[in-house]
């Protein structure tokens, strides 16, 4: 069994435990987290052994081969130079840091340390995303035309709504782009294997002040009943729309955002080629909408007797039984401690889930858009 530690216990943390006990080769053995009686309690819920309240503790804890960074943004580059530098495989929440500079210095580490990286970019492991990009690579949509979208959310709607994630000192500067845009981004670079190279955003903050609760909120709740609130100024987008280049001149535009009532977490795009289009929204996740022009259109279920061969492993069950986004979580720890087990060291470009290249690539379009937002031009994503 691979003995895993987990640094971070809020909403994402315990996701990570439950699609690694799904796998039979993990062990997850320590937790992490401030105070060490909170990292204690949430060990008792989870049925962990052993809890830390000091990373260096956990990265010290005998046997320990994989740490997950499960913290919020502005932690993640320290904790992920600290993995490195311990020589454990890491896997990393998103965005894998803050910057662009950081982005650098985290891939030459990793590089440097010959140890599997990954990031959490979930959504290009759902089965009819695979089916999506295996389309494209086998010529069956044609020519690539274009692409467009959107990731919508509603958890942002209302004034008195706030996090951590508001505060740029902890989220960073950009909020709804780094937050959903970037899977977006990610999902499309991988579906169509091609690279955004250029951008032109426009940005929008709803709320310029936010009714933060004193007593502190936490991610994706509601109900405050009687809290007592003080106001907190916003510097981070709610919304944003950018229009983007990929790299074989083909073009695409995408909207996100976190104040879309109804919406709750739908990231949707559709592709279009020479000879077909697909389009797939993550609310009904287990569709592909496949578009002709002169034939009847479809719509193609994730059952692995109907999909390309080379993706069919990602549909688990046969057609009819629901898979969703914790299967498709599963897919990306499945992929990842495949290379574990094989001692496999991502390639940059060639691996099945995303890798600090891919972190790295989104962390470059992320501060492109912003850049392009505060200057408004065209602005040329770093290579």
């Amino acid at each position: 069994m691979i003995k895993v530690g987990i640094i971070g216990t809020g909403f994402i943390g315990p996701a990570h435990i439950e699609a690694l006990r799904r796998l039979g080769v993990v062990e997850v053995v320590a937790l992490c987290d401030t105070p060490l009686s909170a990292a204690q309690g949430k060990a008792r819920q989870l049925n962990v052994p052993h809890a830390y309240g000091d990373i260096d503790a956990l990265l010290a804890h005998p046997g320990l081969e994989v740490v997950h960074n499960c913290t919020p943004n502005h932690l993640h580059a320290e904790i992920n130079r600290k993995i490195l530098r311990a020589g454990k495989h890491v896997f990393s929440e998103k965005p894998l840091c803050m910057t662009g500079e950081e982005a650098r210095e985290l891939v030459s580490l990793a590089e440097t340390a010959g140890v599997v990286h990954g990031v959490s970019f979930v959504y290009r492991q759902f089965a009819m995303v695979q089916q999506a990009a295996s389309m494209l690579r086998h010529g069956q949509l044609g020519r690539l035309f274009s692409t467009h979208g959107s990731y919508l959310q509603d958890w942002m709607l209302l004034e008195t709504d706030f996090n951590w994630r508001v505060d740029a000192a902890q989220g960073g500067v950009s909020r709804a782009i780094a937050d959903i845009g970037s899977h977006w981004c990610d999902t499309l670079q991988f579906v169509t294997g091609k690279r955004i190279t250029e951008v032109m955003a426009d940005l929008s903050i709803v709320w310029p002040t936010r009714k933060a609760n004193v007593q502190g909120n936490s991610t994706f709740t509601s109900g405050q009943g009687e809290a007592l609130y003080e106001d907190r100024p916003v510097s981070t987008e709610d919304a944003g729309s950018v229009l983007f280049r990929f790299d074989d001149g083909s073009k695409g535009c995408f909207t996100v955002s976190q104040v879309s009532a109804g919406r709750k977490n739908r990231l949707n795009f559709e592709v279009n080629g020479s000879v077909a289009s697909v389009a797939w929204d993550q609310e009904t996740p287990q569709q592909l909408w496949i578009g002709h022009r002169a034939q009847a259109n479809q719509i193609l279920s994730d059952d692995p007797g109907l999909m390309n061969p080379d993706v069919a492993h990602s549909a688990h069950f046969p057609g009819g039984h629901i898979e969703g986004w914790p299967d498709a979580f599963k897919n990306m720890m499945l992929q990842f401690y495949s290379a574990v087990r094989e001692g496999r060291v991502p390639a940059k470009g060639s691996s099945p889930f995303a890798t600090f290249h891919e972190g790295a690539s989104v962390m470059f379009i992320i501060d492109a858009i912003v850049q392009s937002h505060q200057q408004q031009r065209w602005v040329k994503v770093s290579a």
